[in-house]
């Protein structure tokens, strides 16, 4: 005959092979939380869809030029455990002819994890690349560089993802953020 059991006794059962932790909140909601291995990951293209909610972004730069970031692209490089964003690069100016020039700005950095906002953050950004359209010479450089170290503090610091509480409370424990592991398709933090 058939062992029958219900779906409560399988959730006490469950709790307790989790070492006991309450199974109030649905297991949905923990998706991205390892049990076994005490880790949570987040997609890439969750954090993709996080990161974009945050743009577009602008700062000005010597009260002469407005740099805008948008269309924010995300990528992950676990060989250098580093993120990266690429993003449309926009300068204005009333000194420039047209008045504005496009292109694309990629910033990559490392990745640290703030206790207070609950928020995983990008750390001492870099801008590896940017290309800017119709220009050459003095000008395009000094552009590049003025829209170089806009890019890098408009990202300083920008969050990757927050979390909940709920996200970091399984039963009676609260867990710590520990490593970050940057992987080719998500970052993994270590849960303590």
């Amino acid at each position: 005959m058939p062992l029958r059991t219900s779906q409560s006794s399988r959730r006490r059962l469950l709790g307790a092979l989790l070492g006991g932790a309450a199974l109030s909140a649905p297991l949905a909601a923990l998706a991205g939380f390892n049990f076994f291995t005490s880790e949570y990951t987040a997609s890439r293209d969750e954090l993709q869809a996080q990161v974009a909610k945050r743009f577009p972004v602008q700062q000005r730069y010597a009260e002469i030029f407005t740099v805008s970031l948008r269309d924010p692209q995300l990528s992950l490089d676990a060989r250098n455990n580093r993120a990266a964003i690429t993003a449309v690069l926009t300068i204005a100016s009333p000194l420039l002819k047209p008045s504005s020039v496009e292109g694309l700005v990629s910033v990559s950095s490392a990745l640290k994890y703030d206790a207070a906002a609950r928020a995983l953050r990008l750390d001492r950004p870099q801008a590896d690349r940017i290309e800017l359209q119709g220009l050459s010479g003095r000008d395009a450089e000094r552009l590049q560089q003025i829209g170089a170290v806009v890019a890098q503090e408009l990202l300083r610091d920008q969050p990757l993802r927050t979390f909940k509480p709920e996200e970091l409370t399984v039963g009676r424990k609260t867990y710590e953020i520990g490593d970050i592991t940057v992987q080719d398709d998500g970052i993994t933090v270590a849960l303590k």
